[in-house]
């Protein structure tokens, strides 16, 4: 049978590659971060298997191909940038933004502090959220150190972790939990 190998060996004593080949440690900054987005890209999957909001089920799925083109930008040496196969851009993050514009056109998000776990769906994207959050520290953390130079990196996981407790706040409000915005 041919395909995926089940096992390598390559990781057995504490490193892993980037893309292009270069070994580093496996705690590694660059990896740590973007093995916590890996994280939250499977978080994402079982909040998407959770909903049953169609629209959710597209935007969570869009939003973990993305994640993982991030995870690629994440484990490109600087020097390899300029051929890196996706790059995070203004772009993606005004995309964001109008998704959160898009899912709060009609409802409004409580002004009060939220206690995560009124459905299975919106607890597991709240947990989705922390865990972006996380990324977005250990990112930021090697934009000031200068490792990365995309400073947008940092903008997108910002608005994709607002993304992910409006999405919360949307499925808690199919079960009666978001106000309806006053005209």
């Amino acid at each position: 049978m041919g395909g995926f190998k089940k096992f390598s060996k390559a990781g057995d004593f504490g490193y892993t590659s980037l893309l292009k080949g270069q070994r580093v440690p496996k705690y590694d900054p660059r990896v740590d971060a973007y093995g916590v987005l890996d994280e939250a890209v499977s978080i994402l999957g079982l909040a998407r298997a959770l909903s049953k909001n169609r629209k959710i089920k597209k935007t969570i799925l869009n939003l973990q191909k993305k994640l993982y083109g991030l995870c690629s930008e994440l484990a490109t040496p600087p020097e390899n940038y300029e051929e890196a196969p996706f790059k995070t851009s203004k772009t993606h993050t005004k995309e964001v933004e109008k998704l959160i514009d898009e899912y709060l056109k009609e409802k409004s998000l409580p002004n009060r502090f939220i206690i995560p776990g009124k459905t299975p769906a919106s607890a597991t994207l709240d947990i989705a959220r922390t865990v972006v959050r996380r990324a977005e520290r250990k990112v930021h953390k090697l934009i000031h150190e200068g490792t990365i130079k995309n400073v947008e990196i940092g903008c997108y996981l910002n608005r994709v972790a607002d993304l992910l407790f409006t999405l919360a706040r949307v499925e808690e409000g199919l079960n009666g939990g978001l106000k309806k915005r006053k005209k």
